[in-house]
């Protein structure tokens, strides 16, 4: 049977876009869970997977960004450029709501690429491979570890062909992993902070040992409360009964309402860190600093959370997010943003 109109067309964009890209040469490029993939020799436009993936390429290289998984909306719209919000929503192919994103739209983005970021595991390269095959594109997997982020700037640079732009990057971001590391030797020399981490509008929902939303409390030198929790490597929902049996020294939640009604909560209430008023507002303008999504964005919590836990001084923070805001995502916010999201994350 023939192909209806609209399936043909989306062949022959398929079929033309290889050949395009054949007719200016290719090159061989390896990612961060080892697989080969071929690109054009330049790089024009990007696909990002999910949420994460877009951030490091905006950061880089914003003008090869096909598109937001998920627009800016709202207040984040004041924290980016306006270049930001004229990009399309692109929806996203994967993460815990894979396939907002058909293959035809991707197809229809004529991207040289798809890019993913976040695990490097053999079902993450397997879905690489799946969303190659489906689309026809070359799809590239890099490792999302906070560790990794000067690592993967370089690779992505390599990737992009942006070496020169992605020096800096990678630059700021090994030395606010090497103060983030100097600050948790501090910090458990004094002594780790027990630290439970609320999302979602109960704040029920938490990460568990070796969660990528988590990553960040721990590595900061402060003691996940939740890692004990059955599972690993993701989020969990726990019940208030037993956040009051953890007993946390510190809540940091990117809710500020809940973080607003803890005090006078009957459960809430009655506990250490929030009678001692020690419940952070994680700050999500644009990104989160903790998580939403794990990305790139969390080098800016790197700044934050050892002057959340007294290691370092307050007096400095502004300029440090203020700077790390202008190098990711190429807007510094004015005095008063910084003030407002610094008010409510250092208590």
């Amino acid at each position: 049977m023939p192909a209806a109109p609209g399936r043909r067309a989306l062949l022959g964009a398929m079929a033309a876009w290889p050949l395009a890209a054949r007719a200016q040469g290719t090159r061989p490029v390896r990612d961060a869970a080892g697989r080969l993939a071929t690109l054009p020799q330049r790089v024009t436009r990007v696909f990002a997977a999910g949420p994460p993936a877009a951030l490091p390429v905006w950061s880089l290289a914003p003008d090869l960004l096909a598109g937001w998984v998920r627009a800016p909306r709202g207040p984040e719209r004041a924290f980016l450029p306006p270049e930001a919000a004229a990009l399309p929503e692109t929806g996203r192919l994967t993460g815990s709501a894979a396939d907002t994103a058909s293959v035809e739209a991707v197809v229809a983005a004529r991207a040289d690429m798809i890019l993913d970021y976040g695990s490097v595991t053999p079902s993450y390269a397997a879905l690489a491979d799946r969303l190659q095959a489906q689309t026809g594109i070359p799809s590239l997997l890099l490792d999302g570890t906070l560790a990794k982020i000067p690592d993967t700037f370089r690779l992505l640079g390599e990737i992009l062909g942006r070496e020169a732009a992605a020096a800096p990057l990678a630059a700021a971001a090994a030395h606010r992993l090497n103060d983030a590391r100097e600050a948790a030797a501090e910090l458990a020399a004094r002594g780790r902070p027990r630290v439970y981490y609320a999302r979602g509008p109960q704040g029920l929902e938490t990460g568990v040992a070796g969660s990528i939303n988590t990553e960040i409390i721990e590595f900061c030198g402060a003691e996940n409360v939740a890692a004990t929790q059955a599972g690993r490597g993701g989020l969990a929902q726990v019940s208030a009964e037993q956040v009051v049996l953890w007993d946390p020294d510190w809540i940091i939640t990117p809710e500020a309402g809940l973080a607003a009604a803890m005090p006078g909560h009957p459960l809430w209430g009655t506990l250490r860190a929030v009678r001692a008023g020690h419940v952070a507002v994680a700050p999500v303008l644009p990104y989160g600093w903790v998580d939403s999504p794990p990305s790139v964005n969390r080098l800016l919590g790197l700044a934050w959370l050892p002057v959340l836990f007294g290691i370092r001084p307050r007096d400095r923070l502004a300029d440090q997010i203020g700077a790390l805001s202008d190098m990711l995502y190429h807007r510094r916010p004015d005095e008063a943003q910084l003030a407002a999201m610094l008010r409510s994350a250092v208590p």
